[in-house]
């Protein structure tokens, strides 16, 4: 029988599997629930090995959350950026939060550790959410001298959107309720939509 030797795996292979351990063991137990005993038995390395990557615990959920946070934009942002019709943006945010599920463990990080340390929540506004903003705003000012949308402020438009998109993920619909039906989802996903594009008053 021929026993083929396992390479050890490489620094950026192991620094990964610790921060998916992360993601598991801070959504299911929380950041101050979860010691970085159980995150190097989770990623399968030793204690040290986990310090030889991260200064410290804090250091290794403020990477998980802002990665977290720019994945989560930058595909919303790319899709809004792809679209042959303007309007369409009922399709694309129908599109990411039937696909909010498949992450939900990073979103429950994002969203409910930033809400509990203000240091993390300054980073992500600093390096995530302000950069994204300001590619929505382009955006959206395009899409207004084109006439598709009425003329206002873009950037107080791209904070909006954003923002519904942010809160409607993080609701009891998508992160909160397990059992919630891809039909509940999508109707949740439809009137986001259809409340950015039309408002809620009824037109004279």
């Amino acid at each position: 029988m021929r026993i083929f030797n396992q390479s050890p795996p490489s620094e950026t292979e192991t620094k990964k599997r610790i921060l998916q351990a992360a993601v598991r063991l801070f959504a299911r137990s929380g950041y101050d629930g979860t010691t970085t005993r159980d995150l190097a038995a989770a990623a399968g390395v030793a204690e040290g090995t986990l310090f030889r990557h991260f200064d410290n615990k804090k250091a290794i959920l403020i990477q998980v959350a802002t990665e977290g946070w720019v994945e989560i934009l930058t595909d919303l942002l790319t899709e809004l950026s792809e679209m042959g019709n303007y309007k369409a943006v009922a399709q694309v945010m129908r599109r990411r939060m039937l696909n909010i599920r498949e992450n939900s463990d990073m979103m429950r990080v994002c969203f409910l550790e930033a809400q509990f340390h203000p240091d993390l929540r300054d980073r992500i506004q600093l390096e995530v959410i302000g950069k994204m903003s300001v590619v929505a705003e382009a955006f959206f000012e395009t899409a207004m001298e084109k006439g598709v949308y009425r003329k206002m402020n873009p950037k107080i438009v791209a904070q909006v959107f954003l923002g519904m998109f942010a809160v409607a993920g993080f609701s009891q619909n998508t992160i909160g309720e397990p059992n919630a039906s891809p039909q509940e989802m999508q109707e949740m996903a439809e009137g986001l939509a259809d409340i950015f594009l039309n408002g809620v008053l009824v037109k004279d």
